[in-house]
């Protein structure tokens, strides 16, 4: 059995999978390659923007079983898990929701501009949620910021108009935004992990599973479960919940294998990639390669990569012990949710302010706007790193 200690190759595959994220959503596409970002819903076949979000979901998966094992063996209750299972997990929703809210904004009708009331949203997650050092000695400072965040998110909501039809104008969740995705996902992963602790073969079928219902969803069988959908329509189609356990099912293996048997982890980790693309190819026959659709030909293939993308990195780095090379990665794997949400900061600051300083995206040449890009994306784990100097950090 290995230890506890942290995999330095998941949290540079998490930072590697933010990277990407940053990169991708920054593209300019009407002139990147069109290899580099999402294919639309009718087009079967993928771009290297549709592994990364499931790449990020795989690695979160990954990480579950070495975060309970300390959990478990410092003693603490199974009601103490949970209540962080489900604190994580709602908090995350609650953010995706804001998010993908920000870009509804109707101007004229909430009263404030839309680069305004998203800038506001950030502040107030930053205030809420920031891990604060020496909490007991400032723990009244520390709970006026976090009365303030609530009163920023109360004013929002509030005063929060679409414009749109949906729920009068108000907040929707229609499909919960990227982090409320990762939410939901986490949810049913970790109480897999509690339930099923280190076994397996239990999780493999959790894993399948949801495979089915993601595939019986494709197939239009789950209509009699159509009520439940609004709420829980994620864990019903099956596919983001698939995709974390695939992740917790290599973390499990990891967790059980030495790394000085690291050829029997090669030789499963190379085959279960091997077999998930052979099987997201097979089931092509009845779904088409789809992101955008969440099928499980989709699921399967983005999984057999990150199987494979990941013992590479693992025989890399905790096998032959060369980390150096991937430093620049580590301030994004160890504050993931601090690299996602600050750079939408800086757009909303950029937008508000009118003046084109993201110049590279205005080219008309693919490598001037590929090159451009991938800057702002490493800018933005320096900038992480800088936060984290100032003590300012996300954690849920």
């Amino acid at each position: 059995m290995t230890n506890y200690n942290r995999i330095s190759s998941i949290d540079i595959m998490r930072g590697l999978t933010l990277v990407l994220m940053l990169f991708v959503n920054d593209l300019n596409m009407n002139i990147a390659p069109a290899w580099l970002g999402h294919q639309t819903a009718d087009f079967d076949g993928m771009g290297l923007a549709d592994w990364v979000f499931p790449g990020f979901l795989f690695i979160v998966g990954m990480a579950i079983p070495f975060a309970f094992a300390k959990r478990f063996s410092s003693g603490q209750s199974l009601y103490d898990i949970s209540r962080h299972i489900f604190t994580r997990s709602i908090s995350l929703i609650i953010i995706g929701v804001l998010m993908l809210n920000s870009e509804r904004v109707n101007p004229e009708l909430t009263g404030i501009s839309r680069n305004l009331w998203a800038i506001l949203m950030y502040v107030a997650v930053f205030l809420f949620w920031n891990d604060y050092p020496d909490k007991e000695n400032k723990f009244f400072t520390i709970t006026g910021l976090k009365i303030l965040a609530i009163a920023i998110f109360v004013f929002l909501i509030f005063k929060f108009r679409s414009g749109q039809p949906e729920n009068d104008g108000s907040l929707i969740t229609s499909w919960w935004g990227i982090l409320g995705l990762i939410g939901w996902g986490y949810l049913v992963s970790a109480f897999t992990y509690v339930l099923c602790r280190d076994s397996i073969l239990k999780t493999s079928l959790f894993a399948l599973f949801f495979l089915i219902l993601n595939m019986l969803s494709g197939w239009k069988l789950l209509g009699f479960l159509d009520p439940a959908k609004p709420l829980l329509g994620i864990i019903i189609e099956g596919n983001v919940p698939f995709i974390v356990l695939s992740g917790l099912i290599g973390g499990l293996l990891i967790k059980r294998i030495p790394n000085k048997e690291f050829k029997k982890s090669l030789l499963i980790f190379a085959g279960l990639g091997l077999f998930f693309l052979a099987a997201g190819f097979f089931l092509r026959r009845w779904f088409i390669i789809s992101k955008i659709q969440a099928t499980p030909s989709w699921a399967m293939i983005c999984s057999g990569i990150s199987y494979l993308v990941f013992i590479l990195l693992y025989w890399i780095v905790d096998v032959k012990n060369k980390i150096r090379w991937a430093s620049f990665l580590q301030p994004a794997g160890e504050n993931s949710l601090t690299t996602y949400l600050a750079p939408d900061i800086l757009y909303y600051l950029i937008w508000s302010s009118g003046i084109p300083l993201l110049i590279y995206k205005q080219s008309q040449e693919p490598l001037i706007v590929v090159a451009g890009s991938l800057v702002w994306a490493l800018l933005m784990v320096g900038l992480t790193a800088l936060l984290a100097r100032l003590k300012i950090k996300l954690r849920i």
